[in-house]
């Protein structure tokens, strides 16, 4: 190990010796350190070399950016697992629009109990004004981002853009609010537009179902109870960790946390279409069958979900994958792919910024798919 010498002429000899030994110390702990895990399963349908074969390239950070964790279950096992320095089973991961389909599935929970409706107008305090022609914007036109408000979803630079603003800046104190306040700028129902403020709404209409009190403790006490009773223990999602704003309005749209394991449980709940792992109907099939259905304007999107379809504005990888394919996919490279004619779930997470890491990573996930019968 090379230490600079100027730093211990700038700390003197007694406390440069002090620096030394400090530094010893990490690089003792840190050859100490267990290798990652990496397991495969001996009698998985796949050999064992095939999959690490394809799972490999994964972890070529040039070529695919920092792949953290990789899992891979058939038929509800792990059957493949491989972490990063650092990452662990144990570890929980953030999540950025991943967790627009965990908000979906805690919607078509609240549709199911009767406490909001598909295509009725929402009744969001925001727009009850007589004339206001947002009142006509429905639950399925948010779910599918088709609610014509007119939120900017990435900026040039990136601190213009709606989503940074709400999440970090000036919208930060309330999330909702924000996204709410956006006019028109297309018709309701007219044209594909990805935006993280139809979730925050979305949270938000669920949260006043839920709360009827503006105290953000109890609007987030609320929602809390409700994932966990509805969701997280039923589906054995024990990491499951959602965050909240300043209003108490849970941030649907991204920063929510699990483990690589959850991750892969929630794509399974997706698979297994609503059933969770003792086969109890957590969410009712024909929500899955809506949420896997592609939309008016967008045949590669359901409801807050991306399907493996052609399309313009697709997420996935389509050609090189079956077209049942499906999945939530988040910001630089994050994906859960379920393929439900394989009995096959996929998790990648990860941090891939350029366009071509994520391409790669694509790609590769496809051909790892691939390697499982039909």
């Amino acid at each position: 190990m090379q230490i600079d010498s100027r730093i211990v002429k700038r700390l003197g000899a007694g406390a440069g010796i002090v620096a030394l030994l400090a530094v010893a110390g990490l690089a003792v702990r840190a050859e100490q350190q267990p290798a990652p895990l990496y397991q495969v399963a001996a009698d998985a349908v796949v050999g064992e070399s095939a999959l690490r074969g394809a799972i490999d390239p994964l972890f070529d950070d040039e070529t695919m950016g920092q792949t953290r964790a990789l899992l891979v279950m058939r038929d509800g096992k792990i059957v493949a697992e491989r972490y990063a320095p650092g990452f662990g089973p144990e570890t929980k991961l953030l999540s950025w629009s991943m967790a627009k389909s965990v908000t979906a599935v805690l919607v078509g929970l609240m549709v199911a109990d009767g406490r909001l409706a598909l295509d009725s107008p929402l009744p969001v305090p925001a727009w009850s004004q007589p004339g206001d022609p947002r009142g006509r914007i429905t639950l399925r036109q948010l779910l599918t981002m088709r609610s014509g408000l007119d939120h900017v979803e990435d900026g040039e630079p990136v601190t213009d853009g709606d989503t940074v603003r709400m999440l970090f800046l000036d919208g930060a104190q309330d999330m909702a609010a924000f996204a709410e306040a956006k006019p028109l700028a297309h018709p309701p129902g007219d044209r594909f537009s990805y935006s993280t403020g139809s979730t925050l709404i979305l949270a938000d209409l669920m949260t006043r179902m839920l709360a009827n009190s503006a105290d953000p403790d109890a609007r987030r006490r609320a929602m809390q109870m409700f994932i966990d009773g509805r969701l997280k223990g039923p589906a054995g999602l024990s990491s499951l960790t959602a965050e909240y704003d300043a209003a108490g309005t849970m941030i649907g749209g991204s920063i929510l946390h699990m483990t690589a394991r959850d991750y892969g449980r929630f794509g399974e709940l997706l698979r297994r279409r609503g059933r969770g792992p003792s086969g109890h109907q957590i969410l009712p099939e024909k929500w899955i069958d809506l949420m896997t259905t592609p939309s008016a304007s967008n045949p590669a999107y359901g409801l807050h979900l991306w399907l493996n379809r052609e399309s313009s504005e697709s997420a996935l990888m389509p050609g090189q994958a079956p077209a049942s394919l499906f999945g939530c996919v988040g910001h630089n490279g994050q994906y859960i792919l379920v393929s439900p004619s394989q009995r096959l779930t996929v998790v990648r997470i990860g941090m891939s910024p350029e366009k071509e890491q994520r391409r790669a990573v694509r790609t590769a996930l496809a051909k790892l798919v691939g390697l499982f019968p039909g």
